[in-house]
């Protein structure tokens, strides 16, 4: 097959190498969805860090190799010893750390798709021959979709179809009772300096249940500051919260996202794994903006204050700095006001 782009006719076998982090790989979905559709003879190869794998694990169609980057070089071994008979007509590479461009390595593909050379880094550029085009200020679905574009597939609108397991209905419906309207309230994310502070959540979750006769889920993983978080949160509520921090399975929490009518979470997986569920998301933003990296279908309720940030802490406009920064400085995220949020989800829930 021809290394020229976009191609001619469909390719019979793809792989993809994007092995964090979930919010990303679930931008990467509506890639798969679109060769799926347009090329369905073609096979997918996707290798995936492990916790990704468990979010992606109802998804048919697709083989999903699993690099466990905790095994250090053995992981580049078992890629090696997984792939070494194998050639694809095209790689997507989509991840430029260091780690992701030495396993492309093991990977042999005629075509090595990667980013423009302005989104790159850890010398990305040198592992692929061909590279998606730059566009200024582009959200970063787009620029995944840009992919599927770039090999010559049609891609008018994300399409993300995930596919849920009959367990992880039934937590989701066993967990959430009722039929009033549900807030879930995802307080965390893995850089700790994106978090709101306890009193905005508390006070934004009291409204929802005094006000607007939600009930309100607090939801995360099972680690020691998330369970610390969530446990600070109930005590600066006036009323009880269902707390499942800890308790479910990425399967079981993509349930949970479909099931409720709003969440609200700081630049997290959790707000893009919402988004590709359908839910609104009213995204909290300081620290990264929203315009790159909000939850795609909901931007227009994200409360965003990336640009007040650029000012204080930059003395720069946001459009000045390099597309992609991020302001993470303690106390950045203070500057969203609990009055913004409360605004925002009246709006989502009134107009629903």
């Amino acid at each position: 097959m021809t290394s020229k782009l976009p191609l001619k006719q469909s390719p019979g076998k793809i792989c993809i190498l994007r092995l964090s982090a979930l919010g990303d790989v679930t931008h990467v979905v509506p890639v798969v969805r679109a060769i799926q559709q347009q090329w369905p003879d073609t096979e997918i190869t996707w290798v995936c860090g492990v916790l990704e794998k468990k979010l992606l694990t109802e998804i048919s169609g697709v083989r999903f190799i699993v690099f466990d980057k905790k095994q250090g070089w053995r992981a580049y071994l078992d890629l090696k010893k997984a792939l070494r008979h194998e050639v694809f007509d095209v790689l997507l590479h989509m991840q430029v750390a260091a780690r992701a461009n030495i396993a492309s390595l093991f990977i042999k593909s005629r075509v090595r798709l990667g980013w423009d050379k302005n989104r790159s880094r850890d010398f990305h550029h040198l592992f692929i021959n061909q590279q998606v085009p730059a566009v200024k200020f582009q959200h970063q679905l787009e620029g995944f979709l840009s992919f599927a574009t770039t090999l010559g597939l049609k891609v008018s609108q994300p399409v993300w179809d995930f596919p849920l397991s009959a367990d992880a209905m039934a937590f989701a419906d066993q967990h959430i009772p009722g039929s009033g309207k549900t807030l879930l309230i995802s307080p965390c994310s893995s850089h700790s300096l994106r978090n709101w502070n306890i009193e905005g959540y508390a006070r934004v979750a009291d409204y929802a249940i005094e006000q607007l006769g939600m009930q309100v889920v607090l939801s995360g993983g099972p680690s020691s500051a998330e369970l610390e978080m969530a446990e600070a949160i109930e005590g600066a509520m006036q009323h009880p919260a269902i707390n499942l921090v800890g308790k479910d399975t990425l399967q079981q929490l993509m349930a949970m996202l479909k099931k409720v009518d709003v969440v609200i979470s700081p630049d997290s997986g959790p707000a893009h794994m919402a988004n590709a569920m359908g839910t609104p998301v009213i995204g909290l933003h300081a620290c990264t903006w929203s315009r790159r990296s909000g939850p795609y279908n909901s931007l227009d309720i994200c409360v965003d204050k990336f640009e007040t940030a650029a000012k204080i802490y930059t003395e720069k406009t946001a459009q000045e700095l390099r597309w992609g920064t991020k302001i993470e400085q303690p106390g950045v995220m203070d500057l969203i006001r609990p009055e913004d949020v409360i605004a925002r989800l009246t709006a989502v829930i009134k107009n629903a």
